[in-house]
């Protein structure tokens, strides 16, 4: 199918919109997760370690999940996987108000409610993407808003919540809400195909398929036919070699004689069928080889190979503040009277705030956004090697507003690496990177409560997450330094016979 060029406006702002209240209300309670955190160790007297996994799966299982959220998207389109997300996102959170153990809570909150929002995240990226060129940052980036404007009103709507209703009607409640994620998804039009006709082709190029399949049906089909009639009288003239002619020539009378019409159909069908087949076979063969050699092709692009570490060491170490800075603060014997704000409201604001910063920030030409992108990785693991010295609600209350505007690059994270690869390859990269970005997602968390069960406090498992993030950016500025591309250049004389090609821009 071909689109028509992103319209970047019109119908596009209803998408933005309807985005933003798809991820607020999806995210707004699996990122507020803390506030259930505190309330799931004391009703379960379960370990951190093991406790904080509830939460780490519902944020990181949609985000391992996401090559084949992508195959979703790509297959159904946005709208439809958007409405059935919906119904497992509000199920999954219902169902978890009856959950007897911490067992239940990984399948129904964790996997249920997680791949609820893996879904819904890759829809409303990938249909924000087509609606936009010009200004996809900004889009992006008041989109991923949404998921940070719910988690700073859903972590106090939670605790609200808790307090008059109990643990239980707090998830069946927030179930309820979710429910409106179906109106959002259904106004989620897809973009019309071109008006104007695609570029003229040969057959053989237009649908190289379905040729194919035609033009050796039609000729195995009439081959076929005379090898059955051949082989049969083959086969006479093995067994019964003087009557070998006379059977030929009464095989030949009775042919005649029946319903000739009637044989070859029935023939035609089952050749017709048996290549039918075969084709279909050999055409998601080829399609899965194509899969596996476009993903080698991604990790030969030096940036993508340090850009899917990256994403992996930040996740692991950047997203444990979000689950645990409140467990964080009790162990620290805060005063509650200090206690003017939830710390994961602070995180939710000032993720969105600088969400939408970094987003206006990637639409200027000056700006670099892998530069950018790296910039937030470095100070985040500052940052968090900061957290062990903080033993006030002030300095920790800093700390999670920086963290959190950090935490704000994921809405360039589409754009960093659609300059990486190209936005023809956006939907294969992104699923692959989210996936990694699961993986930490789905262990930050538990080693960071494996860490304080161990040495019963917090600072250790800091000064590992720190470091983590810190790796990871330093290996993704080594990758992007522009020393590579002149050697690049340098070397890419080619002998006479030799062809290149153009890459996507890495800037």
């Amino acid at each position: 199918m071909v689109f028509r060029k992103p319209p970047d406006g019109g119908w596009g702002w209803v998408i933005v919109v309807v985005s933003f209240f798809t991820q607020f209300l999806c995210y707004g309670s699996p990122l507020a997760v803390g506030v259930l955190y505190l309330e799931w160790l004391d009703a379960f007297g379960e370990g951190k370690g093991k406790t904080a996994w509830v939460g780490s799966l519902a944020n990181g299982i949609g985000l391992l999940a996401s090559p084949v959220c992508s195959i979703c998207v790509s297959s159904f389109g946005a709208r439809p996987v958007a409405i059935f997300s919906g119904f497992m996102v509000a199920g999954g959170l219902m169902m978890s108000s009856f959950a007897p153990n911490i067992y239940f809570l990984y399948i129904s909150y964790g996997i249920v409610v997680g791949l609820g929002c893996g879904l819904l995240y890759t829809a409303t990226v990938t249909i924000t993407c087509q609606y936009f060129d010009k200004r996809r940052g900004l889009a992006l980036g008041l989109i991923s808003t949404g998921s940070s404007v719910g988690l700073f009103i859903y972590a106090a709507l939670q605790r609200e919540l808790i307090e008059l209703y109990g643990l239980d009607g707090c998830l069946l409640i927030v179930g309820a809400l979710s429910l409106n994620i179906l109106a959002c998804g259904s106004l989620m039009r897809p973009l019309e195909s071109s008006d104007s006709p695609p570029p003229e082709k040969s057959c053989v190029d237009e649908v190289p398929d379905q040729y194919l399949v035609y033009h050796e049906k039609e000729k195995t089909a009439e081959e076929n036919i005379s090898i059955l009639e051949k082989g049969y009288l083959d086969e006479k003239c093995a067994n019964n070699v003087p009557d070998c002619k006379q059977d030929s020539i009464l095989n030949k009378n009775v042919l005649s004689s029946i319903n000739v019409n009637e044989k070859d159909t029935y023939k035609k069908k089952v050749v017709e069928q048996t290549n039918f087949c075969k084709q279909l076979a050999k055409r998601k063969w080829q399609l899965y080889l194509n899969y596996w050699e476009e993903t080698a092709v991604l990790f030969k692009n030096k940036v993508f190979s340090a850009l899917f570490v990256a994403i992996l060491l930040f996740d692991i170490g950047g997203f444990p503040p979000s689950l645990l800075m409140e467990d964080v603060a009790r162990s620290a014997n805060i005063n509650e009277d200090d206690y003017h704000m939830p710390l994961i409201s602070i995180i939710g604001i000032m993720t969105a705030v600088g969400k939408l910063t970094l987003g206006i920030l990637a639409d200027f030409k000056w700006v670099n956004t892998l530069y950018l992108y790296v910039t937030t990785l470095l100070m985040t693991g500052m940052a968090l090697f900061a957290i062990p010295f903080a033993k006030s609600y002030v300095t920790l209350a800093m700390l999670s507003a920086v963290l959190g505007f950090l935490t704000g690059n994921w809405s360039i994270f589409p754009y960093v690496t659609t300059k990486t690869v190209g936005i023809e390859k956006l939907t294969h990269a992104y699923g692959i990177l989210m996936f990694f970005a699961g993986l930490g997602n789905s262990f930050g968390p538990p080693i960071v409560g494996w860490f304080y069960d161990w040495t019963q406090e917090y600072d250790t498992a800091f000064y590992f997450s720190g470091f983590c993030v810190l790796l990871g950016g330093f290996l993704l500025l080594l990758a992007a330094l522009p020393c590579w591309n002149a050697c690049a250049h340098q070397s890419s004389k080619l002998p006479p016979n030799a062809y290149s090609y153009k890459v996507a821009s890495k800037a």
